[in-house]
């Protein structure tokens, strides 16, 4: 599944770029010799991976929020892209249910004012709008989902994340099947990695309980989730978004991203596994009161991407806590955090090729 010189000089709308997941995605771009241009929310945590990957040699990067359906059309179209990755959204759940206008405005209607900038811009030939493994209708079963299970959500992040699906839906086929167009979504398991630090997230929450010298509390830790190295769904974001430029109408409309069954686990298992990478023990306590309502078991199946574009998991769960625990040692200890990434990036690179 190796990545190809496919993305060199190739012109990419991104959105959400300042994110975690975005960051990377950013960073790989650039490597990989896209022309990028960029729009996200500024950065929302200190310290923020974005400012870690600094200097962006790509000056492309604009501060817009997708609710500004206006910037959007206008950068759209100034640009002329040929593809688009739709990354931005509201991501937290337990934020959602504090404010959850503000999820559903974010991941709704602005992903359908990215959809109405691109139905407006002619040069746009692929579109790769990244959703979640939460918008399955989730009855705690822990049997992986495909991409034909019914779509659903209880909690309003999970809901937003779904309805965006249907938004998908609604553009395609009312607006680009005329089209040389192919717009596609993708649903990725629990995304881990180096230069997290958003609130209420398991490696940051760990990161912090580590540093501070305290043990992480944890509030569902019997809960099954399918974690996953971060570029291991970029490297698959990638390859799909090629493949539906190259190949097009022959590829499904969603594809999961996840990792191999064996990384499957608990909340609380993961907690014990990165106390052994970083030498500690009791890592974890039970978060004392109620807690807001989440799925017992979430996890995927990509058998899909395996038949489709030949995408399958590279990094064992251990390897995955290992690469994370060495990318935010390396952080403690000043290295130089743009060329570690790369770095990281490279052997990825590698393990695919």
């Amino acid at each position: 599944m190796g990545l190809t010189d496919f993305w060199n000089g190739r012109r990419v709308f991104l959105t959400g770029h300042t994110g975690f997941k975005g960051s990377w995605l950013s960073l790989w771009l650039e490597r990989l010799g896209a022309e990028l241009t960029a729009v996200s929310l500024a950065p929302e945590t200190e310290p923020s991976l974005y400012r870690k990957l600094a200097p962006w040699h790509d000056r492309g990067h604009h501060i817009v929020d997708i609710r500004d359906a206006e910037a959007l059309l206008n950068l759209s179209r100034r640009f002329e892209p040929e593809i688009v990755i739709h990354m931005a959204a509201q991501a937290l759940v337990r934020r959602s249910y504090e404010n959850p206008a503000e999820t559903f405005s974010t991941n709704v209607m602005g992903t359908a004012n990215v959809l109405d900038a691109i139905r407006q811009t002619p040069s746009v030939k692929t579109v790769l709008v990244i959703t979640s493994d939460k918008v399955y209708a989730n009855n705690g079963s822990g049997i992986p989902f495909v991409e034909t299970d019914t779509l659903g959500g209880k909690d309003p992040y999970s809901n937003s994340k779904a309805c965006t699906e249907l938004v998908c839906q609604s553009y395609r086929d009312s607006f680009f099947k005329g089209r040389d167009l192919r717009l596609a979504t993708v649903r990725a398991g629990n995304v881990i990695g180096g230069g997290d630090w958003s609130k209420d997230r398991l490696i940051p929450d760990f990161i912090r309980a580590f540093e501070g010298g305290e043990p992480i509390m944890l509030r569902y830790p019997a809960a099954i989730r399918p974690w996953q190295h971060v570029l291991e769904p970029l490297g698959g974001y990638l390859s799909f978004a090629e493949a539906l430029t190259e190949r097009g109408g022959d590829l499904p409309d969603a594809l999961n991203f996840g990792p191999h069954p064996e990384s499957f686990a608990t909340v609380s298992e993961l907690a014990e596994a990165l106390g052994r990478a970083h030498r500690v023990e009791n890592v974890w306590r039970l978060a004392p009161g109620e807690h807001l309502p989440e799925a017992p078991a979430l996890t995927l199946s990509s058998a899909l991407a395996l038949d489709s574009i030949g995408w399958r998991p590279r990094l064992s769960l251990q390897q995955t806590i290992d690469w994370t625990a060495a990318w935010y040692k390396a952080n403690r200890e000043g290295a130089d955090m743009r060329a570690f990434s790369l770095a990281q990036i490279a052997a990825y690179e590698e393990a695919i090729s």
